[in-house]
């Protein structure tokens, strides 16, 4: 990683605490499918309205997903789908470590 500046590191750091809340994972995978509303959101995660309110502001002030006004209505959709590449490299590692671990204790019986 190259030097970073302490600015970039907060920046860099306050995006990833947006990233730290499994709602908005699950909120960020549903919006993977494509733009959808608060009330399709809610549906789709069954999660309550407030929320996933709260959670989508979050993400829209991380720069993850934007917001369109249509009438009464909000839709939100990814701002930038690069938060996946991340995202999967991570569930890859992470499975790798899951392989691994049932790989020992396989060998260990």
């Amino acid at each position: 990683m190259k030097t970073m500046s302490p600015t970039l590191i907060a920046e860099l750091a306050e995006r990833f605490k947006a990233l730290g809340e499994p709602a908005r994972l699950q909120l960020l995978a549903a919006l993977r499918e494509g733009e959808h509303s608060v009330t399709e959101l809610v549906e789709v995660t069954g999660l309550g309205q407030a929320n996933v309110s709260k959670h989508l502001q979050q993400l829209c002030t991380a720069g993850f997903i934007s917001r369109r006004k249509e009438g009464t209505f909000a839709y939100y959709a990814l701002a930038d789908d690069e938060v996946f590449a991340l995202c999967d490299t991570m569930c890859g590692r992470i499975e790798a470590e899951h392989q691994a671990k049932r790989a020992a204790l396989r060998l260990t019986r």
